[in-house]
C-alpha cells in the first residue's frame, strides 16, 4: 500500500474540515480525488504531505508512518500543486535543476535528470527562458517538471491543467499517463471530470470532510439511479406536457430551460419512446435528440447533491 489514512481529524476550530477521512491508495494506481470546494481535499493533501497538523488519525507512506521529518520517504515524493511555485530569476533549466538537486545530491545525476525531465515536458527549446517568458500552458509544464525531474514513485497532483488550452491539457494528460506507465503511483485532483474518467482507475468523492463514494468510474456509475440522461432541442414547453413527462415510468427529473429539454431516467426500456410520445401528443415542435449514458458528472451531482464547482 502506497498511501494508508485512517481515521484523519482536522479541525478549524469549530469547523471540521476532516471527519474521520480514510484512504488507501494501491501501487501503481492513478487515483483520482474529487469533491466540492470545501470538502477536504487540499486539506487532506497537505495532512498526507506532513506540511499540516492534524488533531486525530495516522498516516502511513510506503508502509512508514509519515512526519515532518520523514526525509528518506519525501525523497520518493512529487509534489505539484495547484499554483505554479517556480523561481522567476531563474531560467527553466535552473528551476528544474534546483528543485531536483533538493533531492539528488549528485551534480552529474541532478543534471542528467534536469534534462530528461525537461525532454519529458517538451520544454527543450524553452531551457533558457524565464518563466514571465512562458505561456500559463508552458509554465504548468514546467511546474510539472519540477515535482517529478527526481523520479518519484509516488507523485501528488493538485490539478495541474488549470488555466491551461486544450493542447498544452493533453499534452499534460499524456505525460501524467507515461509516468504511470513508468511505475509511479499517481494522485490527482480536478475538477474536469473528464481528465478523472481519463485517467484515473479508482475514484473517491468527498464532501464535508469524509469519503462518501469509492470505486473505478463503472462501480460509481452503478451506484445512482440515473441510467439514461435525454436531451431534446423544444422550441416551446407548456407546464402540463412537462408535468406528463414528469410522470412517466422510471423518469427522475426533467427540467426545460433555454429551448433544451433534460430529462434523467432510471434504467428502463422505452424511456426515449415515451417521452416522444408526449410531445407529439402535446404538439410541440422538436429538433435535434440526443440521449447519454451516466457520466461521472451525474454520478457526482447525485451523490453530493452539487455542482463540482459549488
Amino acid at each position: 500500500m502506497v498511501i494508508e489514512v485512517e481515521n484523519l481529524v482536522k479541525r478549524y476550530g469549530d469547523l471540521l474540515a476532516l471527519d474521520h477521512l480514510n484512504l488507501k491508495i494501491e501501487e501503481g494506481e492513478v487515483f483520482g480525488l474529487l469533491g466540492p470546494n470545501g470538502s477536504g481535499k487540499t486539506t487532506a493533501i497537505n495532512c498526507i504531505l506532513s506540511l499540516l497538523k492534524y488533531d486525530k488519525g495516522t498516516i502511513r507512506i510506503f508502509g512508514k508512518p509519515m512526519s515532518p521529518d520523514a526525509y528518506a520517504l519525501k525523497r520518493d515524493i512529487g509534489v505539484v500543486m495547484q499554483n505554479v511555485a517556480v523561481f522567476d530569476e531563474l531560467t527553466v533549466q535552473e528551476n528544474i535543476r534546483y528543485f531536483c538537486g533538493l533531492y539528488v545530491r549528485d551534480r552529474a545525476e541532478c543534471a542528467r535528470l534536469t534534462d530528461e525531465a525537461i525532454e519529458f515536458v517538451g520544454l527543450n527549446e524553452f531551457r533558457k527562458f524565464r518563466p514571465k517568458k512562458l505561456s500559463g500552458g508552458l509554465l504548468r509544464r514546467l511546474n510539472i517538471a519540477c515535482g517529478i525531474a527526481h523520479k518519484p514513485r509516488l507523485i501528488i497532483l493538485d490539478e495541474p491543467t488549470v488555466a491551461v488550452d486544450p493542447q498544452s491539457r493533453n499534452n499534460i494528460l499524456e505525460g501524467i499517463q507515461k509516468l504511470n506507465e513508468q511505475g509511479a503511483t499517481i494522485v490527482y485532483t480536478s475538477h474536469y471530470m473528464e481528465e478523472i474518467e481519463q485517467l484515473c482507475s479508482r475514484i473517491v468523492i468527498m464532501d464535508k470532510g469524509k469519503t462518501i463514494a469509492t470505486g473505478t468510474t463503472d462501480e460509481l456509475k452503478r451506484m445512482i439511479r440515473t441510467g439514461e440522461t435525454i436531451t431534446v432541442e423544444v422550441y416551446r414547453m407548456e407546464d402540463g406536457a412537462l408535468a406528463q413527462i414528469r410522470a412517466l415510468p422510471h423518469v427522475t427529473d426533467a427540467k426545460f430551460e433555454d429551448g433544451r429539454l433534460t430529462v434523467r431516467c432510471e434504467t428502463g426500456k422505452h424511456n426515449l419512446i415515451r417521452l416522444l410520445n408526449v410531445l407529439q401528443e402535446n404538439d410541440l415542435a422538436f429538433g435535434r435528440v440526443y440521449s447519454e449514458l451516466p457520466t461521472l458528472n451525474d454520478v457526482f451531482l447525485e451523490i453530493t447533491g452539487k455542482q463540482l464547482r459549488d
